[in-house]
């Protein structure tokens, strides 16, 4: 018999001791949140025979002779590989594989209520990239497509790269590109609202790691007018040299004005702050932005300004958090994203396709838009299937498609 899993906060070692509260988390959780379910019966033999041996025969040998029909008789064509080591997970860092699960099946509900896509968790005993790569290449034959979550940096960029050039199916690092699809959503109808364009914004990221990397160079592909990052050290700038491989490829991409030093300082005069950090910015560099400024602040479950200070000086704020308006969610982004590459059963997902994600996201606010509502809600049933149909037709438009 399996041990009970019992809520950590009480002591059942103290006799007499009061019961803690009932914790509707761990309720929620016991059993885990998911379950496989056949979409078949198999009520007699006859049901049997056709769904399992002799008549799966027949199908096993089809695709055996022609090995795309695999797409049309199982159900590898609308699977996802929810992959993981356990190394940055949310905002509790590298707690491991198993303590990752929750979160991961979390992400697999997601998939399915939001994006009608099946995903199944997989959590790997391994931080090394040569065996993480070796891994979900072995297991691909059985996935449409493979999601990337919570792998620290600067490993993701190469686990992605390295699995998108050896698998011929999508590959998406959700931390990097779905918290870029949205932000972009956001900063496009903020850009709006206020009159302007992307190319008219100057942006300031804290954070140079997956999120704020993808960040900056999606908005960059986008067409903003200029963006800079800072880490714990400040701007990455060319002038550094403390900075990694992917850092100083960064600075050859980023910060055309050639700002240096401290975060703070790079903020005077901004337009847009983007916060996947954590930390504080302190008010006056808030108050030393651009009149009419944006700040999306997403760090959770604190954001690096807090809303109450934005509003003081911001005509836009964001965060990541659901109990204040805009908030920025990936929940937004790869469920349609994956829906729409698997619809059309795309090689990979391309810049157009995250572009046309963005755009799509952000239309659905349309005519509504406001302060209050740059971006919609992961409830608004327009957004997945709105996301899918533009993702899948720029997949067809960039010739990625095989559908």
């Amino acid at each position: 018999m399996a041990a009970e899993i019992v809520n950590p906060r009480s002591d059942s070692s103290t006799e007499g001791a009061p019961e803690e509260p009932f914790d509707p988390v761990f309720a929620l959780h016991r059993g885990g949140k998911m379950a496989i379910q056949a979409t078949v019966p198999v009520r007699d033999k006859d049901d049997l025979s056709l769904a399992y041996t002799p008549g799966v025969a027949k199908v096993c040998t089809a695709i055996a002779e022609q090995p795309d029909l695999v797409n049309d008789y199982t159900w590898k064509s609308n699977v996802v590989a929810v992959v993981t080591d356990g190394t940055a997970v949310l905002g509790l860092g590298d707690i491991g594989p198993e303590a990752s699960l929750p979160v991961m099946e979390g992400k697999a509900i997601l998939f399915k209520q939001f994006g009608g896509v099946d995903a199944v968790p997989i959590a790997l005993a391994t931080t090394n990239v040569d065996e993480i790569v070796e891994t979900v290449v072995r297991l691909a034959p059985s996935f449409g497509g493979v999601n990337l979550e919570d792998i620290s940096a600067p490993r993701c960029f190469e686990i992605e790269r390295r699995l998108q050039e050896e698998l011929d199916i999508p590959v998406f690092h959700d931390d990097q590109h779905g918290t870029a699809v949205v932000t972009l959503a956001a900063l496009r109808n903020a850009a709006k609202l206020t009159g302007r364009t992307l190319a008219d914004l100057r942006a300031v990221i804290s954070g140079a790691g997956a999120a704020g990397i993808a960040i900056a160079k999606f908005l960059l592909a986008a067409g903003i007018g200029d963006v800079a990052v800072a880490d714990r050290k400040g701007v990455v700038s060319r002038d550094r040299e403390d900075l990694t491989d992917v850092k100083r490829e960064l600075a050859e991409l980023t910060n055309r004005a050639g700002l240096s030093g401290s975060l703070e300082s790079a903020l005077g005069g901004a337009d847009v702050f983007i916060g996947v950090s954590g930390g504080t910015v302190p008010e006056p560099a808030v108050a030393s932005m651009a009149p009419g400024a944006f700040v999306f602040a997403m760090a959770n479950p604190n954001p690096e300004v807090h809303p109450d200070v934005a509003h003081r000086y911001a005509a836009v704020v964001a965060t990541g958090r659901s109990d204040y308006p805009n908030q920025i969610n990936n929940v937004l982004a790869f469920p349609g994203i994956f829906a729409g590459a698997l619809q059309v059963r795309a090689s990979r997902i391309t810049e157009g396709m995250k572009i046309a994600a963005a755009n799509a996201l952000a239309d659905v606010v349309g005519d509504a838009l406001a302060a209050d509502y740059v971006i919609p809600s992961p409830f608004d049933e327009r957004v997945a299937p709105a996301v899918t149909a533009a993702v899948a037709a720029a997949a067809r438009a960039e010739g990625v498609a095989r559908r």
